[in-house]
C-alpha cells in the first residue's frame, strides 16, 4: 500500500427525514443569502422542492434560485451560475439533485471567488483555487458520490471536452433515501452501475496486491451487485435503496482510493464520448467497460480472477487463472444485461459514423491504469461497441 493522507470534510446526514431533522441547524451557521440550485425541475413534483423551500423560508433566509442545470454540466451553466451568485451576494449554495448538479455548484462555487477562468486557471496555469461559496447537498439520485469529494467533470462545449475540474468540498451532504424512490429504473440501474464502475476502477489502480482497501471495496462491490438484483425485484424497497444509495457515497469518499493510484480510464474515456455525444454517464461505461476490460485481460488476469471468486461467486476448483478472469468477463457482462443495461453503442442512440478517432485522441490517459493504450487501441475499442 503507498503512503497516504486522508482527511473527510463532509458532515453527512443519512436517512428518511435527514432534511427535516438536520437543515434547520446548518442553515443557523450561514449567511442570509442562498443560491438554491437545481435541475430540470423532478424536485417540483415529488414534493422535495417544496419541503426545502419552507425550511429555508422558515430561517429567514433570502433566496435566489438557480434552476436547469441539465446532465452532463456544461462550462457555460457554471458560468452563469457563478454569474448569479455574485450578482446576488450569495452567502451559501444549496444543492439539490445528483451528480450533475452537484458537480456544478462545486465549480460555482470556485469560479464565484476567482479572478481568472477556472479552465484555464485549472489547466494552463496549473493552480487550484482556495476561496469558495460555502455550500451544502441534498441529495435526489445516487450513483455518482458526487457529494463525497470536491471533483466535478464538466463540459466545455467549445473545447470538445468533458473534463475533470476541482472546486469546493461540501459542508454536509443529506442523504434521504425517500427522495429516490421516484427515479426511473434505468436511472437508479445506470446509477447503480456508476457506483459499481468507480469500484472496480479503484480496485484496477496500483498497487495490486490484496490490501484492506481492496477487500472493504470487495465488500461494496457485492453489496452493490446484490443490491441491484433485489431492487430488480422491489424496486419500492426503501432499504435496498438506502444501501444502494450509501454505496455510492461509500465509493466516492475516498476509502476506496486509500493507498492506491487509481485507474479511471473507462471513465476518462466515456467522459470523451460524452463530451461529442451527450450520452448518460452510466450507460456509457455499462457499454465499455467489458469491451475495456477484454483488452487488459492477459495484464489484469489475477486481479480479475479474484474479482471473479471475491465478488461474483465464482468456483475456482478447477480452472486456470486465465480460465477465472474470463469467468469474471463473462459475470460482468451478463449482470450488465440482467440490469437492463444497452450493450452497444447504438442501443444508445449514438450514430456509427460518430467521430471516434477524435474521442480517442482527447482522452485523458491515467496514472494507475493496468496497460498503457495509444490512441488505435481506445479507437479500437469504441469501434468494438458499435
Amino acid at each position: 500500500m503507498e503512503a497516504f493522507t486522508y482527511k473527510y470534510p463532509v458532515q453527512v446526514y443519512f436517512g428518511e427525514q435527514a432534511a427535516a431533522r438536520s437543515l434547520p441547524k446548518e442553515l443557523e451557521r450561514i449567511g442570509q443569502n442562498v443560491l438554491l440550485a437545481y435541475g430540470g425541475g423532478s424536485i417540483k413534483k415529488n414534493g422535495v422542492y417544496d419541503e426545502l423551500r419552507s425550511i429555508l423560508q422558515n430561517a429567514g433566509k433570502t433566496v435566489t434560485e438557480f434552476s436547469g442545470i441539465m446532465p452532463n454540466p456544461t462550462y457555460a451553466k457554471v458560468q452563469q451560475g457563478a454569474a448569479l451568485a455574485r450578482e446576488h451576494g450569495i452567502d451559501f449554495i444549496l444543492a439539490v439533485g445528483g451528480g450533475s448538479v452537484i458537480d456544478c455548484c462545486k465549480i460555482i462555487s470556485a469560479q464565484a471567488k476567482l479572478d481568472a477562468d477556472i479552465w484555464d486557471f485549472e489547466y494552463a496555469q496549473h493552480g487550484s483555487p482556495t476561496d469558495f461559496i460555502p455550500m451544502g447537498a441534498v441529495v435526489t439520485a445516487f450513483g455518482t458520490g458526487a457529494e463525497m469529494n470536491n471533483g466535478a467533470v464538466i463540459t466545455n462545449e467549445e473545447k470538445k471536452q468533458k473534463s475533470p475540474l476541482w472546486g469546493a468540498f461540501y459542508d454536509f451532504a443529506i442523504l434521504d433515501p425517500v427522495y429516490t424512490m421516484t427515479m426511473p429504473m434505468l436511472q437508479v440501474m445506470s446509477g447503480a452501475f456508476d457506483s459499481l464502475s468507480h469500484c472496480m476502477e479503484e480496485y484496477m489502480g496500483t498497487p495490486r496486491t490484496g490490501n484492506l482497501t481492496d477487500e472493504l471495496n470487495e465488500a461494496t462491490q457485492r453489496s452493490i451487485i446484490r443490491n441491484i438484483r433485489a431492487t430488480l425485484q422491489t424496486p419500492q424497497d426503501k432499504n435496498v435503496r438506502s444501501e444502494l444509495m450509501w454505496a455510492a457515497a461509500v465509493a466516492e469518499n475516498g476509502m476506496l482510493k486509500i493507498g492506491k493510484t487509481t485507474d479511471f480510464q473507462c471513465h476518462m474515456l466515456e467522459h470523451q464520448l460524452g463530451a461529442y455525444t451527450d450520452c448518460n454517464h452510466g450507460q456509457g461505461l455499462a457499454v465499455l467497460h467489458p469491451a475495456l476490460y477484454r483488452r487488459y485481460l492477459p495484464e489484469a488476469a489475477p486481479q480479475f480472477a479474484r474479482l471473479a471468486t471475491e465478488v461474483w461467486g465464482v468456483d475456482p476448483n478447477g480452472k486456470t487463472e486465465k480460465e477465472l478472469a474470463e469467468a469474471f468477463l463473462n459475470a460482468l457482462s451478463a449482470f450488465i444485461r440482467e440490469a437492463g443495461l444497452p450493450t452497444a453503442l447504438s442501443e444508445m442512440g449514438i450514430p456509427e459514423d460518430t467521430d471516434y478517432a477524435a474521442i480517442a485522441r482527447s482522452t485523458i490517459r491515467t496514472g494507475g491504469c493496468i496497460k498503457k493504450f495509444d490512441d488505435q487501441y481506445l479507437i479500437d475499442v469504441l469501434k468494438e461497441c458499435i
